[in-house]
């Protein structure tokens, strides 16, 4: 540590370093209660996807803000708390923290990047109604978990061939 210039110091001394040992005598082991090894993170109903620095899709999904495009009765702050959801899960499945291109794959998905026919208003407005404020943690899940991974996998411009009823398992009847 330095000193003040007027305290008298040993110029002849070598100065203080630390060196490691050259080898661990004992090999580290996962032996703490929160070590995830043998079985991978845990997955489940309600467990979300762990990647590296998932949050970082709230921070992307403000800059999408200006590009929604919205029926009567949505709101920006609703939609983006669902897709940035599914925009985590697609950055999760590919171990890597989340891109501007995981918020655009969840915004097609729910066809939230162009005008949108009836049928997927009439689909997506119970969805993401109100799923802004945090008390709604099981509605932003229900989405994420509603796209399937292999979907997510795809090249976009399949995505947007295959419609949204088959991109999201609905009942081509309906």
């Amino acid at each position: 540590m330095a000193a003040p210039e007027y305290v008298p110091v040993d110029t002849t001394l070598k100065p203080r370093t630390y060196t490691s040992p050259p080898r661990r005598t004992e090999p580290w082991r996962a032996d703490r209660p929160g070590e995830v090894v043998d079985r991978g993170q845990p997955s489940g109903p309600m467990l979300g996807n762990q990647g590296p620095d998932i949050g970082y899709a709230l921070r992307l999904a403000e800059t999408v803000r200006d590009d929604l495009v919205l029926a009567e009765g949505e709101h920006a702050d609703d939609v983006l708390a669902g897709v940035v959801e599914v925009a985590m899960k697609r950055a999760a499945l590919f171990g890597r923290a989340p891109v501007i291109h995981d918020l655009t794959y969840a915004l097609t998905i729910f066809g939230f990047l162009a005008e949108a026919d009836e049928d997927l208003v009439a689909f997506r407005r119970p969805l993401f109604a109100e799923i802004s404020h945090h008390h709604h943690y099981a509605e932003r899940r229900r989405i994420a978990d509603m796209v399937d991974g292999d979907l997510l996998r795809r090249p976009l411009d399949r995505i947007r061939s295959a419609g949204w009823r088959r991109n999201l398992g609905v009942d081509v009847s309906a």
